[in-house]
């Protein structure tokens, strides 16, 4: 069991007999083969200490169709959402958990399943994440935008949750890698003579990612394309505002001229 410590709080409330969806009721009703809904979950457990994580599926999948009203049903769909994660199996998870908090949007343990779905997202993003090097302005980062915006959403709905406070770090994190990237598009306008486009969309990282980490190289590169559109005083103006707000500014890029 130790290798759901993640699961705790969500476990001890549906798990407990006081269940907040009719108690034992549902589990007195015997299908599949004979086996109630703790077996079943016991079942599907004992499958996943072996290793074998798509015969756990199966079985918490039987939980699902056999018991669907009951408390084993509620954490069986996250659990499913959980190894799915852990078989890479991210659009999958992501629409397990789409319904789930569809299907309870307030019960105890939706900010998990909130908190769930930003990790997926993340993790499906992380390919994009590790390579954001050559050619990075291409790059497709649908992924680290739709896990910064599940933690967004998160945070907004259930902004007293411990999974809250974990999903603010997330963003920051987040939230650099996405201002990066629209930097890496800005150099790419700028080596292609595009000025005017490098300008805005240096513009548009300092205005939609005021406190990330590419904001002196934004100015910096902007301050670069002015220059070349013979913009002096705008390119003066932005360098004072660079050197005031970062006296110890060295450029973290290069343009290939």
């Amino acid at each position: 069991m130790n290798r759901r410590s993640i699961f705790s709080l969500t476990l001890i409330v549906l798990l407990s007999g006081c269940s907040f969806l009719g108690g034992d009721k549902d589990t007195r009703k015997l299908v599949a083969d004979g086996l109630t809904p703790k077996e079943l979950y016991e079942k599907a457990e004992d499958k996943l200490d072996g290793g074998l994580i798509e015969q756990a599926i199966d079985q918490y999948e039987i939980i699902l169709s056999s018991y669907p009203g009951s408390k084993y049903a509620i954490q069986a769909r996250l659990d499913i959402a959980y190894n799915l994660l852990k078989q890479k199996k991210y659009n999958r998870a992501i629409l397990v958990l789409d319904d789930f908090i569809e299907r309870y949007p307030s019960l105890p343990p939706t900010p998990y399943a909130y908190y769930l779905r930003g990790v997926v997202a993340e993790a499906k993003s992380s390919s994009i994440l590790d390579k954001l090097v050559t050619d990075s302005a291409q790059r497709d980062v649908e992924s680290v935008s739709n896990a910064y915006q599940y933690f967004v959403d998160l945070i907004e709905a259930f902004p007293n949750s411990k999974y809250s406070e974990d999903a603010k770090v997330k963003l920051v994190g987040l939230r650099n890698t996405l201002a990066r990237h629209e930097f890496y598009i800005a150099i790419y306008y700028t080596e292609i003579n595009a000025h005017i486009a490098a300008i805005n969309r240096s513009k548009y990282i300092i205005e939609n990612y005021p406190n990330s980490a590419s904001i002196p190289d934004s100015l910096h590169l902007m301050a670069y394309n002015y220059d070349k559109i013979n913009a002096g005083q705008l390119a003066i103006d932005v360098r004072k505002v660079l050197a005031s707000s970062y006296p110890n500014y060295s450029p973290g890029y290069s343009v290939k001229e």
